[in-house]
């Protein structure tokens, strides 16, 4: 990775969708094994609505909706990290090194909302 490439994004919002299109590509890489589609399926849900709910949080009709949404946002980030846990990437270590990288960032993710959750609520 460049230092270019290790760089996050401030903006949460591009942060969350670039942490879920990272994980597409990672599950299109993995080995076809029926645990891998299976784990692979509710990786990329969950990874997509980290995102998706941050969205919604910043749309929020009001404070106890918008904390429920980082919640969910933050939770996201958590099955998302328990997923990458489960996935077997085979005997590839360029694999389970992207799939470090993914759960750093999934872990930092529920960090920062956990942050946000103890700063509004």
């Amino acid at each position: 990775m460049t230092e270019k490439e290790n760089k996050k994004p401030y903006d949460l919002e591009k942060r969350s969708f670039d942490f879920a299109k990272a994980v597409r590509v990672f599950v299109r890489q993995l080995p076809r094994t029926l645990g891998n589609m299976e784990d692979g399926r509710q990786l990329i849900r969950s990874s997509g609505s980290v995102g998706a709910n941050y969205i919604e949080a910043n749309e929020a009709l009001g404070k106890k909706d918008f904390l429920m949404r980082i919640r969910i946002s933050r939770k996201e980030a958590k099955e998302s990290r328990y997923w990458l846990g489960l996935i077997h990437a085979g005997t590839e270590e360029r694999l389970e090194a992207e799939r470090d990288v993914l759960i750093r960032e999934a872990t930092e993710l529920m960090n920062i909302f956990g942050a946000i959750l103890r700063k509004s609520s």
